[in-house]
């Protein structure tokens, strides 16, 4: 698990985006911000709590320049089914992504062979297609839409101020840190 600043690995696949089929690859993402959002399957129960809870800050993420990619094991087929049969669901305007393969799921180190599922896994990638940061939950422990964006802020934030990192807790307008000599054993 390695992955922090590595390059995403080339793909290619098919998705469910604004009612429509399309085909997404890697390609699509270089130059934007992205986020990787797996889970394990569609129809299930904790799945629908996150994907809803990501759509209701989508809007925001759009606005910071972040396009959002979901992607489960599922086909993109079982995604305009699941779109289609659940309220929750319905309220998502970001790519679903169908990697019944599971290729994009190997990709970013998240998938359960012996099962054939995905581990509910964050990637926030950068516009070079590097991530900058990842998260993994087992199944039963769902992830906080408000924590994802705060990281993307900050992770944003790093990118544009060179020298400068954040805090624990950091918010966007708070004080950041200047890592130096001085600041060794001081803080």
């Amino acid at each position: 698990m390695a992955l922090i600043n590595t390059e995403i690995k080339p793909f290619t696949a098919q998705a469910f985006r604004d009612g429509e089929f399309i085909e997404v690859s890697s390609d699509d993402v270089k130059g934007k911000w992205a986020v990787f959002f797996f889970y394990p399957a569609d129809f299930t129960f904790v799945c629908p709590t996150e994907l809803g809870d990501v759509a209701d800050k989508y809007e925001e993420l759009q606005s910071r320049g972040v396009e959002v990619y979901s992607v489960s094991t599922d086909t993109h087929f079982t995604h305009k089914a699941w779109h289609d049969a659940s309220d929750t669901i319905a309220k998502i305007k970001y790519t679903m992504i169908g990697d019944p393969t599971g290729e994009i799921t190997r990709n970013f180190d998240v998938m359960r062979e012996n099962m054939g599922l995905a581990d509910r896994g964050t990637f926030i990638v950068d516009p070079d297609g590097i991530i900058q940061a990842m998260e993994i939950t087992a199944e039963g422990i769902g992830r906080d839409a408000d924590d994802l964006v705060r990281k993307i802020k900050a992770a944003q934030y790093v990118r544009n101020n060179p020298g400068e990192v954040c805090p624990a807790k950091w918010k966007e307008g708070e004080e950041t840190l200047a890592p130096s000599l001085d600041l060794v054993g001081k803080i």
